[in-house]
């Protein structure tokens, strides 16, 4: 069966490595790419005009920058672990430059490499959990195809990487699971390396936090259903040791074996490692004066609409991990009829589904594990409303973040699947098992060249559908002025910069200002009229996400009176002055 895992990998990293640098880059890739470079945002000039160039040499590789530089910068000025930034220092140095600035491509494949290696890893950990070739080569098939996936895996962010952490983590709490089980000590290797698995985890990334948070909810329920069964000691169903005398709707987890605290207590050493592991990043995380304005996006408000918003983000992102048709196309009809499809095809499935995970969580040897990753989901989603309702940060607005979870998720689907593969009755309208398996793989392949086409999981940013614009409507010397609270505008600015350098046009030579905003927001209104006052006439003013008053300057220039288009992330007017 070795072979068929092999195609699932083919297949996987094709996808992921399809189209790779089709899209351009956005905010947060930026950031990667400066700081993975060793390089800082903070030299960029402020509050006055500058060249492409200028605005572009952070993602110039520099002679003599190393790992020093990397932790220097990106614990200075961003919010991140640096654990994925390091291993991305190394990995562009791999790669030739692209006019002069760091390979996109470079950068990207690390994400997409990592992110092909989670589909063997997640054969791996079905095989362990469920010890089902069937299970493991459907889990393997959907994380191979899962748009959701797919889009982690094109953008050269950390998230692959956590994933990877994730379904680590996970085998080692199956393997306790299974000591716990049976009342044996916790092998110290087991406790070393998932202590160890933990602290990289969190290195890679801080919301990884949520994932052994969800962790602890199983373990929780797995004490209670130990505690609950003490006294079940008898053996009076030998036949398996998972069908021991309990009520139907729980699994026992005893048997009169050795004394139930001994994998307890090495659990609780793995617990205060990790604890240990994590403390070490608060004082970094605290002192870091960036991360209130770099998370400004993702509090949440809560009045009117804003209450039901999470709710309806999250199904958006649930539907995504196995299905997502064009429906970000610009042709209506295509829309239209892709919705009606992703429709149809959920209300067909997600009773199939259902009914699967009901039979694993029946099963006597399948019951325990089968509870241990729907509990697991089941407490990390939970713990995403719990913050985005009552402390006002609504995690549910990244889908990125869906990581903490979505191995999880995919167990579960492979599980679920394989008992409707092993169906040999028609399951659902007039669909046997097997062919029901067969459309959910193949609608993920649809939906995985849906996002490497850039129809579904559009990038949040569209800098080259901007430079169009300008290069369709500007004949005179242009500036592009935005306004500046963080590096996340800057790299706003740099996508517009790099489109320009990349296509190469010659004949509009742009130039950019950054004007910074602190508190008060006339500062950026006056670094836009001081630098007004200096730059010659015939000129055309592109005002670009620029959230301050406009001064008197422009009163002097005449706004554009067509109706251009909108773009993705760029929100703009046009005057000429």
């Amino acid at each position: 069966m070795l072979p068929l895992l092999l195609v699932w990998l083919v297949i996987g990293f094709g996808l992921r490595l399809m189209n790779l640098t089709a899209k351009p880059p956005w905010t947060d890739e930026f950031s990667t790419l400066v700081f993975s470079l060793g390089n800082s945002f903070l030299p960029v000039p402020l509050d006055k005009p500058i060249p492409i160039d200028i605005l572009l040499r952070p993602l110039q590789p520099q002679i003599g920058v190393g790992v020093k530089d990397v932790l220097t910068h990106l614990l200075r000025e961003s919010n991140h672990p640096p654990l994925y930034f390091i291993l991305t220092h190394y990995w562009t140095k791999l790669f030739p430059t692209q006019d002069g600035l760091v390979s996109l491509w470079g950068a990207r494949s690390l994400a997409a490499f990592l992110g092909a290696l989670s589909v063997p890893a997640i054969y791996a950990l079905s095989r362990l959990t469920f010890r089902s070739r069937l299970v493991s080569h459907i889990a393997a098939a959907i994380m191979a195809t899962s748009p959701y996936a797919i889009f982690l895996a094109q953008e050269a962010r950390h998230y692959t990487l956590a994933i990877l952490w994730v379904i680590a983590s996970l085998a080692c709490l199956v393997i306790a699971t299974r000591h716990i089980k049976e009342r044996t000590q916790l092998p110290l290797w087991i406790v070393f390396c998932w202590t160890g698995i933990n602290a990289l985890g969190i290195a890679s990334h801080y919301f990884f936090t949520l994932t052994l948070c969800a962790e602890a909810c199983v373990l929780l329920f797995l004490a209670w259903l130990q505690w609950e069964h003490r006294d079940n000691r008898g053996g009076e169903n030998k036949e398996d040791d998972s069908t021991l005398s309990t009520p139907s709707s729980v699994s026992p987890l005893s048997t009169p074996s050795p004394h139930p605290l001994n994998t307890w207590f090495r659990i609780g050493a793995v617990a205060a490692g990790t604890l240990i592991s994590g403390l070490v990043w608060v004082p970094v995380f605290l002192q870091n004066s960036y991360g209130n304005k770099l998370t400004e996006w993702i509090q949440s408000p809560q009045h009117g609409m804003a209450w039901i918003n999470p709710i309806f983000q999250s199904l958006a992102a649930w539907i995504t991990m196995i299905c997502l048709l064009p429906v970000e196309a610009a042709n209506l009809v295509v829309i239209i009829i892709s919705g009606l499809i992703m429709l149809i095809f959920f209300v067909w499935v997600v009773p199939i589904l259902l009914d699967g995970v009901k039979v694993q969580l029946k099963q006597p040897k399948t019951r325990v594990m089968a509870q241990v990753f729907a509990v697991f989901t089941v407490s990390a989603i939970a713990l995403f409303f719990t913050i985005t309702y009552f402390f006002g940060i609504d995690l549910t607005r990244g889908a990125r973040y869906n990581f903490v979870y979505f191995p999880a998720v995919i167990i579960l689907l492979g599980a679920s699947l394989a008992v409707c593969w092993s169906n040999k009755e028609k399951v659902r309208w007039g669909v046997s098992g097997k062919q029901a398996v067969a459309i959910v793989v193949v609608m993920g392949m649809v939906s995985a060249i849906t996002v490497t086409c850039n129809l579904g999981y559009q990038k949040y940013y569209r800098p080259d559908l901007f430079v169009q614009i300008i290069q369709q409507t500007s004949r005179v010397p242009i500036l592009i002025a935005t306004t500046q609270k963080t590096h996340v505008h800057i790299g706003e600015m740099m996508g517009v910069a790099r489109e320009f350098k990349i296509q190469s046009l010659k004949f509009i030579t742009p130039q950019f200002l950054l004007a910074h905003q602190n508190e008060d927001a006339n500062t950026s209104t006056n670094a836009l009229q001081n630098t007004l006052k200096v730059l010659s006439r015939p000129l055309d003013l592109w005002v670009v996400n620029f959230y301050a008053p406009l001064p008197e300057e422009v009163t002097n220039c005449t706004i554009d009176s067509r109706s251009l288009p909108a773009v993705n992330g760029y929100e703009y007017k046009l005057y000429h002055c």
